[in-house]
Protein backbone atom coordinates (compact mmCIF):
# COMPACT_ATOMS: atom_id res chain seq x y z
CA UNK A 1 0.00 0.00 0.00
CA UNK A 2 3.06 2.39 0.15
CA UNK A 3 5.28 3.79 -2.78
CA UNK A 4 7.29 0.91 -4.31
CA UNK A 5 10.29 2.16 -6.09
CA UNK A 6 9.44 2.22 -9.36
CA UNK A 7 7.22 5.14 -8.72
CA UNK A 8 9.79 6.47 -6.49
CA UNK A 9 11.92 6.35 -10.08
CA UNK A 10 9.41 8.14 -12.34
CA UNK A 11 8.92 10.76 -9.65
CA UNK A 12 12.91 11.25 -9.68
CA UNK A 13 12.97 11.36 -13.45
CA UNK A 14 9.83 13.91 -13.70
CA UNK A 15 11.95 16.52 -10.98
CA UNK A 16 14.94 15.67 -13.17
CA UNK A 17 13.49 16.31 -16.23
CA UNK A 18 11.59 19.47 -14.79
CA UNK A 19 14.55 20.72 -12.44
CA UNK A 20 17.72 19.65 -14.17
CA UNK A 21 20.74 18.20 -12.32
CA UNK A 22 21.82 21.60 -11.43
CA UNK A 23 19.24 22.45 -9.41
CA UNK A 24 18.44 19.37 -7.77
CA UNK A 25 22.20 19.29 -6.74
CA UNK A 26 22.08 22.62 -5.34
CA UNK A 27 18.97 22.11 -3.16
CA UNK A 28 20.48 19.02 -1.99
CA UNK A 29 23.55 20.65 -0.44
CA UNK A 30 21.26 23.42 1.05
CA UNK A 31 19.37 21.24 2.48
CA UNK A 32 22.11 18.87 3.45
CA UNK A 33 24.14 22.48 4.87
CA UNK A 34 20.81 23.80 7.13
CA UNK A 35 20.44 19.99 8.62
CA UNK A 36 24.13 20.53 10.04
CA UNK A 37 23.67 23.83 10.86
CA UNK A 38 20.53 23.27 12.96
CA UNK A 39 22.41 19.61 14.63
CA UNK A 40 25.27 22.12 15.36
CA UNK A 41 23.04 25.21 16.90
CA UNK A 42 20.81 21.94 18.87
CA UNK A 43 24.37 20.70 20.08
CA UNK A 44 25.62 24.08 21.08
CA UNK A 45 22.79 25.43 23.37
CA UNK A 46 22.93 22.04 24.99
CA UNK A 47 26.19 22.44 26.31
CA UNK A 48 25.37 26.19 27.21
CA UNK A 49 22.34 25.36 29.53
CA UNK A 50 24.57 22.18 31.20
CA UNK A 51 27.56 25.00 32.18
CA UNK A 52 25.45 27.61 33.16
CA UNK A 53 23.31 26.80 36.80
CA UNK A 54 19.93 28.24 36.94
CA UNK A 55 19.15 31.15 39.21
CA UNK A 56 18.26 29.87 42.93
CA UNK A 57 19.04 26.72 41.95
CA UNK A 58 19.78 24.09 45.26
CA UNK A 59 21.79 21.40 46.55
CA UNK A 60 19.28 18.48 45.33
CA UNK A 61 19.12 17.60 42.22
CA UNK A 62 16.20 18.47 39.95
CA UNK A 63 14.81 20.75 42.73
CA UNK A 64 12.86 23.80 42.14
CA UNK A 65 12.65 27.17 44.34
CA UNK A 66 9.11 28.03 45.07
CA UNK A 67 8.91 31.46 44.56
CA UNK A 68 5.47 33.18 46.32
CA UNK A 69 5.06 35.55 49.20
CA UNK A 70 5.55 34.40 52.68
CA UNK A 71 2.36 34.35 55.31
CA UNK A 72 2.04 32.79 58.86
CA UNK A 73 -1.10 30.17 58.58
CA UNK A 74 -2.96 30.87 61.54
CA UNK A 75 -3.82 27.81 63.94
CA UNK A 76 -7.59 27.20 65.09
CA UNK A 77 -6.23 28.38 68.49
CA UNK A 78 -4.73 31.44 67.23
CA UNK A 79 -8.30 32.58 65.25
CA UNK A 80 -10.20 31.74 68.38
CA UNK A 81 -8.14 34.76 70.41
CA UNK A 82 -8.15 37.04 67.87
Amino acid sequence: MGISIWQLLIILAIALVIFGTKKLRDFGGDLGGAIKNFKTSMKEAGEKDEKKPAEGTTKKIGAKPIEGKVTAKQTSRQKKKA
